[in-house]
Order: structure tokens, then sequence, then C-alpha cells
């Protein structure tokens, strides 16, 4: 079993960054795919963002050339680095661990128009 805690969210003005991080209680990402999944008020939980074990990464076409995945290995932390930032990216973040089926709480990210 592994723990994800989730930070780094907050409200911003729309055009504006943000970067969330997810921890893990221990070593695992040279074994599983790491995903940042968005739940707004009323819609489903979609995929934003995964990276690989291998580091392969892919993206909602929502946020290609937006958000960027990135992981450090040494601290056991998976980020979510969010640039241009639009009001309908307004959603609670959360992070997953998939060969475990592991969620974080999730941080709430609110963009104001």
């Amino acid at each position: 079993q592994v723990q994800l805690v989730e930070s780094g969210g907050g409200l911003v003005q729309a055009g504006g960054s943000l970067r969330l991080s997810c921890a893990a209680s221990r070593s695992i990402f040279s074994i599983t795919t790491m995903g940042w999944y968005r739940q707004a008020p009323g819609k489903q939980r979609e995929l934003v963002a995964a990276i690989t074990s291998g580091g392969s990464t892919n993206y909602a076409d929502s946020v290609k050339g937006r958000f960027t995945i990135s992981r450090d290995n040494a601290k056991n932390t998976v980020y979510l680095q969010m640039n241009s930032l639009k009001p309908e990216d307004t959603a609670v973040y959360y992070c997953r661990a998939a060969w475990f089926d592991s969620w974080g709480q999730g941080t709430q990210v609110t963009v104001s128009s």
C-alpha cells in the first residue's frame, strides 16, 4: 500500500500558474504510472496527465501545451506544473498511483476570470 498527499492548490487569476505536488509515502515510481486527475462540480473525474514508470508522458487535449507532469524520484514526488490557467481548469485535483489504485485526498484549484 502507498499513501499520497497532494499540495499546491489555491486561487489564481486566469493566465496565472500553479504547481501541484504529490508526495508518495515510499519509492514507487519505478513500478507504477502516476496520474493527475481532476473533478469539477457536476462532472466526472478525468485524467489530466500521466507519467509512466519509464518516464513517458501523456496529456488530455485540453491541457496540452499548458500543463507539464514531472517527477523527482529522490523525493518520491510527482508534480503538475500548470501555466496559462483558465476558469475551466477549476476543479479538485487528485493524484493516483495506478499499480496500487491509490488516490490522494485532493487539492482545490480555483481560477478566477
